[in-house]
């Protein structure tokens, strides 16, 4: 039983990560200010925002499905910048191979 609560616990990160970034992609970043100070701190805070709820999502699922004993977690910020840590990794693949990223202002 502890396979799928953890498939279905990491789907959170994995798959709502997704949606974290396309949210800022298509509907943020448009609506935002060109210059790169700018589209840098609302996409860091949309990271940390959207790993915070992530991390709940996390936390409230395996609470739900756990049936040995409470969870303990820790706090919400840990998740936030934890997701920042992730997709800084994820983009810099991206910078790795000459596609747009975080790191070199065209994605």
């Amino acid at each position: 039983m502890r396979w799928p609560v953890a498939t279905l616990v990491m789907l959170w990160p994995s798959f709502g990560g997704h949606w974290v970034e396309l949210w800022y992609l298509n509907w943020l970043r448009p609506r935002t200010s060109p210059a790169r100070l700018v589209q840098v701190i609302a996409r860091l805070s949309v990271w940390f925002v959207g790993g915070c709820v992530l991390g709940l999502g996390m936390a409230l699922t395996m609470q739900t499905l756990s049936a040995v004993r409470p969870v303990h977690w820790p706090p919400l910020w840990i998740a936030g910048m934890a997701f920042i840590g992730v997709e800084l990794v994820a983009q810099l693949a991206l910078e790795m191979r000459g596609r747009p990223s975080f790191y070199n202002g065209r994605g």
